[in-house]
């Protein structure tokens, strides 16, 4: 017996005897470009035995599951092939290292084990979700879960929102400056899946004395989530019927605005910044203001070759309404962060606007001024609507 075929006989064994911990190829020298390594783990899916493999390569990482029976014969047709120079098979019993030693000659060797403890199917399947779907009764008026606490198929991808969403909100929440009582707006809430969860995030996981509320215009939408937040015993967290301008913002310590149409994202950051809240994060989408300042003035720069086309209008029109956005708030003592929030698997691409309260120095604040002015006249720009809201 050669050593490829007495690796996949204690590979077999292994499985079948319940002694498979995990198996790590490496050193790859086949024909995918930038693959460096496989990770195989054995997972449950629907009470179905399978062999999960991680493909990692060099910017990215790819999951795939197979059958058993076909996950093995993949394994030895690439190992055959001489695809990965380096295999280490982990078993309770054995850790067993198989290696080319150049084309023809192979070794074969076994030492103690490593580990000693199988690894928890389900565990694998699980990610620690900073959002428990358990024993939520507001994910089930949501109908985000079922009765028992399962996520919906349907459902899947607003649950991953709604966890994404947390975790990108969690480190800075945990920065901020300590309040009796932390005011939270939400501008825009919607039907208030990403309220209720950083409200339940809030009070239940870091036991945070908190008041959440979500201002919705639609007032359907108000009375819903208001019934809602009744029913799951969210006491300081109630709904209220108005448009961003007219509510009263000025106790807010965090304030968010997500998918505010156009100009209403200025609204909210004007809101926020008079406020002068610790915290300030919008996801803008239609950038339709400064795209007819562009296309109003035609000026000729030299990325006006670019601009005659519609789809890179308006993607400059994306990026220059937002980055003027931070630069204003930089202005008015913010430090901000911009990047995408939720990937398209989930729902189309936003940038998400992160601005930490920062004092700036007048130095600083007259080198802002300048970057604010000549952006404008390089693109043909009369005003912003949140330097107009602000005086600026």
């Amino acid at each position: 017996m050669d050593h490829i075929e007495e690796l996949f006989e204690l590979l077999k064994t292994s499985l079948k005897e319940n002694n498979f911990i995990k198996l790590s190829l490496g050193n790859y020298k086949g024909s995918i470009e930038s693959l460096k390594n496989c990770y195989v783990k054995r997972i449950l899916i629907k009470q179905e035995d399978k062999l999960s493999f991680t493909n990692r390569y060099q910017t990215k990482d790819i999951v795939k599951n197979y059958s058993i029976e076909e996950g093995v014969d993949i394994l030895l047709d690439s190992i055959s092939k001489g695809e990965f120079k380096h295999a280490t098979l982990f078993t309770l019993t054995h850790d067993i290292i198989f290696e080319y030693v150049n084309k023809d000659k192979t070794t074969l060797r076994k030492s103690n084990p490593s580990q000693k403890q199988l690894p928890s199917l389900e565990h694998n399947l699980q990610k620690n979700r900073l959002i428990s779907s358990d024993g939520k009764s507001y994910l089930h008026l949501l109908k985000i879960t079922d009765e028992k606490g399962k996520v919906i198929p349907s459902s899947q991808d607003k649950y991953k929102q709604i966890n994404h969403y947390v975790e990108l909100l969690s480190p800075l929440i945990k920065n901020l400056p300590k309040h009796d009582v932390l005011n939270v707006l939400d501008m825009g809430a919607g039907k208030g899946y990403l309220t209720f969860a950083l409200y339940d995030y809030l009070t239940n996981v870091l036991n945070l004395k908190t008041k959440v509320t979500g201002v919705e215009y639609r007032k359907d939408l108000v009375d819903l989530c208001n019934t809602i937040a009744k029913k799951s015993n969210f006491n300081d967290l109630q709904f209220t019927q108005g448009t961003i301008m007219d509510y009263d913002a000025n106790q807010a310590n965090v304030l968010i605005a997500l998918h505010a149409c156009d100009t209403a994202t200025d609204d909210a950051i004007f809101k926020g910044i008079k406020a002068n809240a610790d915290l300030i994060v919008v996801a803008p989408c239609c950038h339709k203001q400064i795209r007819r300042e562009i296309e109003k003035h035609k000026t000729k720069n030299d990325l006006d070759f670019l601009l005659k086309h519609g789809i890179f209008l308006e993607r400059q029109a994306e990026m220059l309404t937002d980055g003027l956005r931070s630069l204003i708030l930089e202005y008015f003592d913010y430090s901000t962060k911009v990047f995408q929030f939720i990937s398209e698997a989930h729902t189309p691409k936003n940038v998400m606007i992160i601005a930490e309260k920062k004092v700036k120095t007048e130095t600083q604040k007259k080198e802002i001024l300048q970057k604010i002015k000549s952006s404008k006249e390089y693109f043909g720009i009369e005003y912003h609507q949140l330097e107009k809201l602000m005086e600026l």
